[in-house]
C-alpha cells in the first residue's frame, strides 16, 4: 500500500504503514509499544490519552518525555474541555517528539465524558471545532481527531459532524464504528464509516471490531477507508498490528506465537515493568500476563497462580515452571 501523506501547518508526515495501534489507557505505555515494534515498526502508535490539564499542573510528563527514547513514528493523544489548555499540551509534545497530535473525542468513560471531554465533545460541536483549530493553529505537526459515530442512536449524524472536524483543521480522523451509547457493545457499524469516507477529503482511519487480518479486509472492503486502527485485539496480541499490516502489503504473515514464546514475551514484560515502576510493576503487568497467556494446554490454571503471585520473583518462578512443564509434558504446545 502507497504511505499516506498527512500536511501539518508547516511539517508533512508520511505513514508508510496504514495499520495504526490505538491508545489504550493503562496499557500502551513505552514497554506495550515496544513490543508492538517487534513485529510492526513502521506502524503509528500512540501515547495513553495525556490529560491537558493534568500536563499544565505537571503531572504526566513522563508519557511525552520518553518519545525521545523510541523509533518509529508516535502520536500523543491528548483530551480535555480547554482549548488553549489543549494548544499549550499539543506544543509539549511536538517538542517532545511527537509524530502528530490526536486529539481525543470519543473517550466513552462517563467521568470524562461529563467534564466535556472525549466524547462529550460530540454534543458540543463548536467548541469541539474551535479546540481543533486552535491545536492545529498552535504546532506544525498534523493534528488529527479519534472519535465515534455520535451521542447515541438517535442523535448521530456522523456525516456533519465528522465534516465539522474536517473544517476546523483535522488533517485525519479515525472512526470508532460505535456511538458514545453503545461504549464497546454490538458490533461496529462499518457501513457508516464508508458513508462518513465518501464525504469527506481527509484520509479516514476506521476503528473497531478490527481482531484479525481477515477482519482488516473485510472492514477496508466495506468502508473504503484509508487504513484502520486495531483497539482491544491486541489486548495480549502485540504482534496483531504487523500481522494485520504484513497481510494487506502482500507480505507473508508472521506466525502467531505459541506458547513457549508467549510465555517468554510476559515474563519480559513483566520484568520491564518491575524495572520501571518497581513492586507496582506487577501489578500493572497482571493484566497483560492474563492476556498473553492463553490458548495453551494448562493456561487457565497459570493464569490463576499469577494474579495471585505476592511478588514479581513469585510471578516469574511460575512462568518459568510452566516453560518447563510445557517442554517435557507438551513439546507439540511451543509451536502451536
Amino acid at each position: 500500500m502507497p504511505e499516506l501523506s498527512l500536511p501539518g501547518r508547516g511539517t508533512t508526515r508520511a505513514l508508510r504503514c496504514r495499520v495504526l495501534q490505538s491508545p489504550l489507557a493503562g496499557v500502551s505505555d513505552q514497554i506495550f509499544r515496544s513490543l508492538v515494534r517487534r513485529w510492526a515498526p513502521d506502524a503509528l502508535l500512540f501515547t495513553e490519552m495525556v490529560n491537558a490539564t493534568s500536563l499544565e499542573l505537571g503531572h504526566g510528563l513522563q508519557k511525552i518525555n520518553e518519545l525521545a527514547n523510541e523509533a518509529g513514528p508516535i502520536g500523543v493523544q491528548l483530551f480535555d474541555h480547554r482549548p488553549e489548555a489543549m494548544a499549550d499540551a499539543a506544543q509539549r509534545a511536538e517538542a517532545a517528539g511527537a509524530f502528530l497530535i490526536d486529539i481525543n473525542m470519543g473517550c466513552p468513560v462517563r467521568k470524562i465524558a461529563r467534564k466535556g471531554g472525549g466524547s462529550g465533545l460530540i454534543r458540543d460541536p463548536q467548541l469541539a471545532a474551535k479546540i481543533v483549530s486552535t491545536v492545529a493553529a498552535a504546532v506544525k505537526i498534523p493534528v488529527t481527531v479519534k472519535t465515534r459515530l455520535g451521542w447515541c442512536g438517535s442523535d448521530a449524524k456522523p456525516i456533519e459532524w465528522c465534516q465539522s472536524l474536517e473544517q476546523a483543521g483535522a488533517q485525519m480522523l479515525t472512526l470508532h464504528a460505535r456511538t458514545r451509547e453503545q461504549g464497546f457493545k454490538g458490533s461496529a457499524d462499518w457501513h457508516a464509516i464508508a458513508a462518513v469516507k465518501s464525504a469527506l477529503q481527509i484520509p479516514v482511519i476506521a476503528n473497531g471490531d478490527v481482531k484479525s487480518d481477515i477482519d482488516a479486509k473485510r472492514c477496508l472492503a466495506i468502508t473504503g477507508a484509508d487504513g484502520v486502527m486495531v483497539g482491544r485485539g491486541s489486548l495480549g496480541a502485540p504482534w496483531l498490528v504487523g500481522q494485520i499490516d504484513a497481510a494487506l502489503s502482500g507480505r507473508p504473515v508472521p506466525a502467531t506465537p505459541g506458547a513457549a514464546e508467549r510465555l517468554t514475551i510476559a515474563r519480559e514484560q513483566l520484568e520491564a515493568l518491575v524495572q520501571a515502576k518497581g513492586e507496582h510493576g506487577l501489578l500493572i503487568a497482571r493484566k497483560h500476563m492474563g492476556w498473553t497467556c492463553s490458548g495453551f494446554p494448562g493456561a487457565s490454571k497459570l493464569r490463576h497462580a499469577l494474579m495471585r503471585a505476592p511478588t514479581p520473583m513469585d510471578a516469574i518462578s511460575l512462568l518459568e515452571q510452566a516453560s518447563a512443564e510445557l517442554l517435557t509434558a507438551w513439546p507439540e504446545a511451543t509451536n502451536a
